[in-house]
């Protein structure tokens, strides 16, 4: 993730307008983040009768006075006066991740000065209800918002069609446990209830921070930026409606719907998984269930064959990937990977975050060029790099990292600036502003219900325009700004970072498709078009994402996001492994030790680094600092340097240099992966589904059908106990050989991190461990 600044909010309709903007402003859905609420909405936003509603609105700094006319359908009205209101500490907390670049613009995003509130009476059912607001200034001058209306919902029987495996009823739907939100309008939701056996364990979801078994728990499925914390949020980057119910019968089901979906699993009823749904509001809904049979890899292998799954992918991409938010010009990328070359430390790819100027993010910085009026693609041949620019010369930069064996990816982001974040300097004629006008008169952005384009909401790129990549004519549109970087740079892959930034349930994608059913789907749709990209140029399809939804399996490599350099992070990061790779996501990685806050010390950094290299994939990043000092970086030679700790080195070259020999295993188990659909990174009970001990330890995993992988996730241990399942297992740093079906105990120096290997594999893979 690089660094741009937080700007205003965009104000949206409101009502009359004052000289810098609305006098008063009230949106239903706020700002329509999904944990939160702003200050201006309705809350909650969707009611049940029998219940109250908050009204929010944020006034002009001159206004004194707020009333709520409130009316019922024969025309009795009511005035309720507001009072004004603060932003609550939780909502803030619920943007704030902590330390770190973003963090306050996160914060501040549900800060509004001139926050007024008050409630309404209780809502009727089966009654829309009119009400707006009237303001009035320290000048005496009034002013008032269009009508809105809001209607309570009520649960019943009745409302749509709810199918299990395409039948209306199923063994394992509970009788009686299908209900329907009705409102005036249609249907809004659906609920209901499948039976839970008592030794169960519930695994899925897409990735999941805070444990493997959810059972106990309640969550939901909706695509979500969580800045850093996510294990203690239960929120995730890459959610699916889909989960394994291992242990008993053997099943797995999926809620065929983009929407967002709840789930309560055993939480408020040990012995019932409830869902909760949104649809589409018409006035007969209908939601199909897909239940699967089987043993674990049947359940995924079904769940596949219906959403998709991995390709392979070439072998480099096992290699070890490096990058740092501020390797901001040639000459440190340069001086990167010289060090890793002096230092012995072999690297696979280089990820170069900060090459453009971030305002399209198609044109390495300091490039000089003729703009293209009408936002027409431009070709290699159209630049020239100043000799003292950041990139003097890209193409040679790539050749020579290729001639040393290493790859490429540069990062994207699906945004594109406008004048709102530009700043002053920016010309009205510049390419960033051109584009942004092409991309609005082509069709090529996504919009607003009004047919306006939408500008995001979130913290970061706050009001830029969103490609519209549902459709094959916009993300080639997209993509084709971007192939020379491909065709005549050479480039091998893109950092496909963002794709959470569609807030709003009424958003039109091209595609046909309205928000509350396209936003989930934003990021399977932008992996795809620049995976399209590097296919149509000969490439494979590389692509680093760490946004995702049902049917990202099809789609490149991911990574778990933005999180800190703790223990507590560490631990989660290797359950987000665990659970993505149960839903079928094949090439996962993380930023090993965390990319963001102060340097981790050596032994987080060199458990993290041994835990990684046996995960599919293997990097490290460090987050934007504004190059203060101490810098962030999470190179090895500098958190030795940190840490005053030479070993650091030392012991992550040879991991390192393991890794490599790794590697033809890896794309081996890769391939058997993608054929049989037993993950490359996998939970125990893929392989003992009945074998209750696995779960005792959820942070063990297989890697591939042989390594047995246990990372040390604790601070100051000297011990670490792994349960082996049944079968023959070594150890793979001492030869020792020891029985399956109970649990061993060894040494754990910060160099090492426990692997087992199969005993009949043994003699294959000797030569991986010893050099």
């Amino acid at each position: 993730m690089t660094a741009t600044p937080a700007a205003p909010e965009p104000s949206g309709p409101s009502g009359p307008s004052g000289p810098s903007g609305p006098v008063v402003r009230h949106r239903p859905y706020g700002i329509e983040h999904p944990y939160a609420t702003s200050a201006d909405q309705r809350v909650p936003v969707l009611p049940e009768a029998g219940r109250s509603v908050r009204l929010g609105v944020v006034a002009a700094p001159d206004v004194t006075e707020v009333t709520c006319q409130w009316q019922d359908p024969a025309g009795a009205a009511t005035s309720l006066p507001m009072r004004p209101a603060t932003t609550s500490a939780t909502d803030a907390a619920a943007l704030a991740g902590g330390e770190g670049h973003l963090a306050e613009a996160q914060a501040a995003q549900l800060a509004a000065d001139g926050a007024w509130s008050v409630t309404s009476p209780p809502l009727t059912a089966d009654v829309t209800y009119s009400y707006r607001f009237v303001a009035r200034t320290a000048a005496g001058a009034e002013h008032t918002t269009p009508w809105y209306d809001v209607a309570a919902g009520t649960w019943g029987t009745e409302g749509g069609r709810l199918t299990v495996d395409g039948e209306p009823a199923h063994e394992l739907l509970v009788p009686g446990s299908v209900q329907w939100l009705r409102t005036p309008d249609g249907v809004a939701r659906v609920r209901f209830a499948l039976r839970l056996a008592p030794r169960e364990h519930v695994v899925g979801f897409g990735e999941r921070f805070d444990a493997v078994d959810q059972r106990g728990r309640r969550l939901d499925a909706v695509v979500f930026e969580q800045y850093k914390s996510q294990g203690e949020h239960g929120r995730t980057y890459l959610p699916m409606p889909f989960a394994h119910v291992v242990g008993g019968r053997g099943w797995g089901l999926h809620v065929r719907t983009a929407r967002r979906t709840w789930f309560d699993v055993g939480a408020s009823q040990p012995d019932r998984l409830v869902v909760e749904a949104e649809l589409g509001g018409a006035p007969d809904e209908a939601l199909d269930v897909g239940l699967y049979r089987g043993a674990p890899h049947e359940v995924l292998r079904a769940f596949g064959d219906e959403v998709g799954r991995a390709e392979e992918l070439p072998a480099w991409v096992f290699r070890l990937w490096a990058s740092g938010n501020e390797w901001n010009t040639q000459s440190i990328v340069t001086e990167q990977m010289d060090s890793h070359r002096d230092l012995g430390i072999p690297v696979g790819a280089v990820v170069i975050e900060a090459w453009s100027d971030e305002h399209g993010i198609t044109v390495f910085r300091d490039a000089r060029y003729a703009v293209t009026p009408d936002g027409a693609a431009h070709q290699a041949a159209d630049f020239t790099y100043p000799p003292d620019g950041a990139w003097p010369d890209p193409r040679a930069m790539i050749d020579e990292l290729h001639r040393r064996g290493i790859k490429v990816i540069l990062w994207q982001i699906p945004l594109q600036k406008t004048e709102f974040d530009l700043g002053p300097d920016v010309v009205a004629d510049s390419q960033v502003l051109v584009d942004a006008r092409a991309m609005v008169t082509g069709g090529h952005a996504v919009l607003e219900a009004d047919g306006s384009p939408y500008h995001n909401r979130g913290w970061w790129f706050p009001q830029a325009l969103m490609a519209d990549l549902s459709t094959q004519r916009s993300r080639d549109w997209w993509t084709a700004k971007r192939r020379y970087l491909v065709e005549d740079l050479d480039v091998d892959g893109f950092k496909t970072d963002g794709g959470e930034h569609a807030w709003g349930h009424d958003l039109r994608h091209g595609d046909g498709s309205r928000g509350d059913d396209g936003n989930n789907r934003y990021p399977v749709h932008y992996a795809r078009a620049f995976g399209d990209l590097l296919r149509s140029a000969g490439k494979a399809p590389v692509t680093f994402s760490r946004a995702g939804f049902t049917g990202s399996q099809a789609h490149g490599l991911f990574w778990a996001g933005d999180e800190d350099s703790t223990w507590e992070a560490f631990g989660h990061s290797v359950t987000a492994g665990i659970t993505a790779s149960a839903c079928g996501i094949v090439y996962w990685g993380w930023d090993l030790a965390g990319f963001s806050g102060p340097v981790p010390d050596a032994e987080l950094y060199l458990r993290a680094a041994a835990a990684a290299t046996f995960m599919p994939v293997m990097q490290y990043h460090s987050e934007f600092n504004h190059h203060r000092r101490p810098l962030r970086d999470r190179t090895p030679w500098f958190v030795a340097e940190v840490n005053d700790d030479p070993d650091v080195v030392e012991v992550f070259r040879r991991y390192a240099e393991l890794r490599e020999r790794l590697v033809p295993y890896l794309a081996e188990q890769a391939r058997a992966t993608i054929a049989t659909d037993r993950p490359l990174m996998r939970a125990l009970f893929f392989d003992w589904p009945d074998d209750p001990a696995g779960w005792d330890r959820p942070g063990e995993f297989l890697l591939g059908d042989d390594l047995l992988v246990h990372p040390v996730t604790q601070p100051a241990a000297t011990t670490w106990s792994t349960y082996l399942p049944a079968g023959s297992w070594v150890d793979v740093w001492t030869g020792d050989v020891h029985d399956g079906g109970r649990t061993v105990e060894r040494d754990v120096p910060r160099d090492v991190v426990p692997v087992y290997c199969r005993a009949e594999r043994w003699p294959d893979l000797r030569a991986v461990f010893t050099g």
